[in-house]
């Protein structure tokens, strides 16, 4: 027998106000998308007036895709690179230094399998202090990538990745670790 999904489109998943916010969202995504690549000041502020929490000196380039501002923490000095995604229907916290590279896909929603109807379930996020996120690569709901960790390009990280290590591959494998000392990018194999 087919599943009834009638009750799970018909539930609210936002209240009165996050709709209101999401529409105007949209209505000013033009004035995000469209400044000039090095109006870094202007995308922080606009992003602050939608109650995002963007730390000092962040780059956030034009052509990133943020679902939900108000679910969005970014710590000081942070990168997030061009056409990155922000699903950010759960809270997405990046911290301080960390570099979430082009085309990265960073996804706080999904729906639970589990129960017929799908419900949209809204799960967090947690970016470490000077990680980084690399090209294409997607980090599902409800990881923390660890503070200095490496998630390389094209990587699926759908469990948390521990500090100072580095993942790839999809499905997602730990390769070694980051040797905090020497700088990023650099690795010692374990």
């Amino acid at each position: 027998m087919p599943t009834d999904v009638t009750k799970n489109r018909a539930t609210r998943k936002w209240t009165a106000g996050e709709q209101i916010g999401r529409v105007l969202w949209a209505l000013a995504m033009p004035l995000f998308r469209f400044s000039p690549r090095v109006l870094w000041s202007w995308r922080r502020a606009l992003l602050r007036i939608f109650g995002a929490k963007i730390g000092s000196d962040v780059h956030i380039y034009p052509s990133v895709r943020i679902t939900i501002p108000w679910n969005l923490e970014i710590g000081d000095q942070a990168a997030i690179g061009d056409f990155a995604i922000l699903y950010a229907l759960g809270r997405i916290r990046v911290g301080p230094r960390a570099t979430v590279s082009q085309y990265a896909h960073l996804c706080a929603g999904t729906h639970d399998w589990r129960d017929p109807a799908r419900p949209l379930v809204k799960t967090p996020i947690a970016i470490g202090d000077d990680a980084w996120i690399c090209a294409d690569a997607f980090v599902g709901p409800g990881v923390t990538v660890g503070e200095g960790s490496i998630v390389g390009a094209r990587t699926v990280a759908m469990k948390d990745v521990p500090p100072d290590t580095k993942a790839v591959g999809n499905p997602m494998r730990f390769v070694g670790t980051v040797r905090p000392s020497a700088g990023v990018g650099s690795t010692r194999e374990a």
